[in-house]
């Protein structure tokens, strides 16, 4: 029998190059989509949205119709890149005494509780509208038809689909039997190339084209949504729904050696990677399988956290305006904490002076960097009867103390884990890039950058490369691929270093843009990643 995990020989991927358009993300059947709706006529921009549709069918492991979004879209004849926050808020009738008086200490990770309202169905349709070149139903078109066709599943999904159903075997009460129902009919999951279809989903994506999101909001589906939570002691409302509106933001940046690296600003961690690169860019590096290299990587990266979690939440609820975080006497300061052994996060107040990713780009020069997310794998295990949205858990961050930045608050928008990044350099348009993954998000954007910015590494060199993660204290995980001398070294360092398999370490994809304009493109050896161009 064919064994689809195991490859006994080392492999190498090589960089893709393109002209007439590329899309990287974590599986095929949605690059090939996002690749289609350029050659159909679109754009960058088209192609993003075709793609992210496209993964809500062939990776809902990751993600669905049910979760947030964000972009960074750069349009090239403006020579100035946008910013998209399609997340969603907590609903109007929640709060802490009321979690708090059904029992619950912490916010729950499942059920209806941590269910925020979904903002990426909208995201698709605001993308559309203002700089796409086809219609919202023209993009959602090829994932209706792998929904409602069938399509292969492929092996890391597989695998993923299998653990997902392994972690809800034990939920039998009402609420998550339409969830055993979509995903697990008969207690199996597909394995990898058997062929599944979503009939639901493709149901529901048709309604999302024909309507331009609006049945999910004040609609057909709306309705549906919002009587299932009635039904299970759910806090959404159709209220919510309707009230739901995305926002256009003004990226932010900070110079690193020459190059703008841009985030999505707050409620977003992206700046996690921004204070972090803050401190390191005044520090040398000359190897990146240096001891001291990573060493450095990892404390900034601990307090960079340690800022953002006490500090960054809802931008309407914050106390510090994000940009004092970008300071040169901030990035000092960090700096200044950061020395020969491992320490505990310091917390750091600055003096006033927190899915699936993929990336996009077409002929014309335009670029998106783009994802989206149910956050803890198939995101709250609830499922809308007869729809097949899965509905996020992304309210689980929100902490139920009062006093802490990011208290559960009605209307209130959650710490938000998922970041696309982009790169510039004199207005000019460098590269999208981004690494999925929790917490794992801003630390792969850290090693990126510097992969390809102080290392001159290729986007595809810069992805295989072996990767280490902060979890917490001084706690780090590595690769299995992780140069033992480095390992060591860092053990003397003070570090608690363990291994782990790489599938905790986030995927990423990168396309690069040249003065020429040629696309190179870098996708995630870590998954089912593919890229397609032309």
């Amino acid at each position: 029998m064919t064994d689809n995990y195991t490859y006994q020989y080392p492999s190498r991927r090589y960089m893709q190059f393109a002209g007439g358009g590329m899309v990287a993300t974590s599986q095929p059947l949605a690059a090939n989509a996002g690749l289609d709706a350029i050659k159909a006529g679109g754009n960058a921009i088209d192609a993003a949205i075709a793609a992210a549709a496209a993964l809500t069918v062939v990776e809902p492991t990751s993600n669905g119709i049910g979760g947030d979004a964000f972009a960074l879209v750069w349009i090239e004849a403006e020579r100035r890149l946008y910013g998209l926050n399609a997340s969603g808020a907590a609903p109007r009738a929640i709060s802490i005494e009321a979690v708090r008086g059904r029992g619950h200490e912490n916010m729950p990770k499942s059920g209806w509780i941590p269910v925020t309202t979904p903002g990426a169905p909208r995201g698709w349709a605001d993308l559309a509208a203002r700089f796409g070149k086809r219609t919202l139903a023209q993009n959602l078109q090829q994932a209706i038809d792998y929904a409602r066709d069938g399509f292969p599943v492929s092996p890391i999904v597989a695998k993923y689909w299998g653990i997902g159903a392994a972690a809800y075997a034990n939920r039998k009460t009402p609420e998550f039997a339409p969830w055993h129902n979509t995903f697990a009919p008969n207690g199996k999951t597909p394995a990898p190339g058997e062929i599944a279809k979503l009939l639901d989903h493709a149901a529901t994506l048709a309604e999302i084209g024909k309507t331009n999101a609006d049945s999910f909001y004040t609609g057909n589906i709306a309705k549906e949504i919002a009587k299932f939570a009635a039904e299970h002691g759910g806090f959404l409302t159709a209220e919510d729904l309707a009230a739901h509106e995305n926002s256009w933001v003004e990226p932010i940046s900070l110079n690193y050696r020459g190059y703008d690296i841009w985030e999505i600003p707050p409620n977003g961690q992206g700046i996690v990677a921004l204070i972090a690169l803050n401190a390191l860019r005044g520090m040398d590096f000359t190897h990146r399988d240096d001891i001291k290299t990573h060493h450095a990587q990892i404390e900034a990266i601990k307090l960079a956290f340690a800022a953002a979690k006490n500090y960054v939440t809802d931008p309407a609820h914050m106390q510090i305006d994000p940009a004092e975080f970008l300071t040169d006497k901030y990035g000092e300061m960090i700096r200044a904490k950061i020395n020969d052994r491992a320490q505990n996060p310091e917390i750091i107040k600055p003096t006033p002076g927190g899915t699936v990713y993929l990336a996009a780009a077409d002929g014309e020069g335009n670029m998106v960097s783009y994802i989206q997310s149910n956050y803890m794998g198939f995101g709250s295990g609830i499922v809308i009867p007869g729809t097949g949205i899965a509905m996020q858990n992304r309210g689980a961050d929100f902490s139920l103390d009062a006093a802490h930045a990011n208290a559960l608050a009605p209307g209130k928008r959650t710490y938000h884990t998922i970041i696309p990044a982009f790169v510039t350099q004199q207005n000019r348009a460098i590269a999208s890039f981004g690494v999925m993954g929790g917490y794992m998000q801003p630390q792969g954007h850290v090693q990126m950058v510097m992969n390809m910015v102080d290392f001159g590494m290729n986007p595809q060199a810069s992805l295989d490369a072996p990767r280490w993660q902060w979890m917490e204290g001084n706690n780090i995980t590595i690769e299995r691929a992780f140069p033992e001398h480095i390992a060591v070294g860092l053990s003397r360092l003070g570090h608690r270093v363990n291994v782990a398999d790489s599938g905790s370490f986030g995927r990423g994809q990168i396309i690069r843009r040249t003065a020429e304009g040629v696309l190179c493109g870098g996708c995630e050896p870590r998954c089912d990643s593919a890229i397609a161009c032309f």
